[in-house]
């Protein structure tokens, strides 16, 4: 492969900032990622954010099918001359966040995302895919190291919120490799980390997964109040309620969202459907 300036020069690409466009330069560092992926030659792959196409090409020497996104069509001619030769990659101009993920899953079946993603759509992204996501094995995903020591963290640390629980409930989450910021071009202002996330379909029992996920938004809604004053705010409830809900889940009314675990949170979601302060 041509060195990636040169051949980003060659086509005259300009880089776009509103699309968080930082490219990988280092080839240990694709080879490691898609290893780290655990991607096989039976693997279909979705990477969104496929940028120069520099680890769109890697994973295609591995895997089965690439079905790669991207927003900027102005990568067109760079991304034909990174990818030629290689008859398994579909390059998609699209933001991924706007499709329908149930009929694109219904087309083409159980797939692993691996992706270099821009840092300003990995929430929303990883959100979407625990959300809505039916066919989805697990992520392999380069994000801010910030936001990945969020996916990670445990209960009752500073970095612990939403996405860590919602993570939690669909499966696991663990740095696999931390990646200096000068393995990039452009260089960006933070370090990255690769995170995979691997999916454990009912690893914590709960009622309702949509359920779960409005008591996981009521438990932050306010990291500086009580989780009795966040139900009462969140369900318009009164205050014997949110006790005695608390009280019959095992919690503290005193205690803070942030606190409790994702099991924990499982049946205090379990006890407001009781309630009918939920839907199941």
């Amino acid at each position: 492969m041509q060195d990636l300036r040169s051949v980003l020069q060659k086509h005259g690409f300009q880089f776009k900032k509103q699309f968080g466009q930082n490219f990988i330069s280092d080839v240990n560092l694709l080879s490691s990622i898609v290893t780290a992926s655990g991607i096989d030659k039976d693997t279909t792959v979705v990477e969104i954010g496929c940028g120069a196409g520099t680890l769109t090409r890697a994973i295609a020497e591995q895997a089965k099918k690439v079905y790669a996104f991207d927003v900027d069509r102005d990568l067109q001619p760079v991304l034909a001359e990174t990818l030629s030769g290689l008859d398994n990659v579909e390059v998609i101009f699209r933001d991924f966040n706007k499709i329908n993920l149930k009929e694109f899953e219904a087309e083409i079946g159980e797939y692993t995302v691996v992706a270099n993603l821009p840092y300003y759509i990995t929430t929303p992204l990883v959100t979407k895919l625990l959300e809505e996501g039916e066919k989805v094995q697990g992520l392999s995903i380069m994000v801010q190291e910030e936001v990945a020591e969020r996916f990670c963290a445990k209960e009752d640390t500073p970095e612990y919120g939403a996405i860590t629980a919602g993570i939690a409930l669909k499966g696991s989450a663990k740095i696999v490799k931390r990646v200096s910021r000068n393995l990039f071009y452009p260089r960006p202002n933070v370090d990255s980390a690769v995170v995979k996330i691997t999916f454990e379909r009912g690893r914590i029992s709960v009622k309702s997964e949509k359920a779960y996920r409005q008591t996981v938004k009521c438990a932050f809604l306010n990291r500086r109040k009580t989780l009795e004053n966040n139900i009462v705010n969140f369900f318009k409830t009164d205050r014997e309620t949110a006790k005695d809900a608390l009280a019959k889940a095992g919690v503290d009314e005193k205690a803070r969202g942030e606190t409790l675990s994702p099991e924990r949170l499982a049946l205090l979601t379990d006890v407001l459907i009781e309630k009918g302060l939920l839907a199941e």
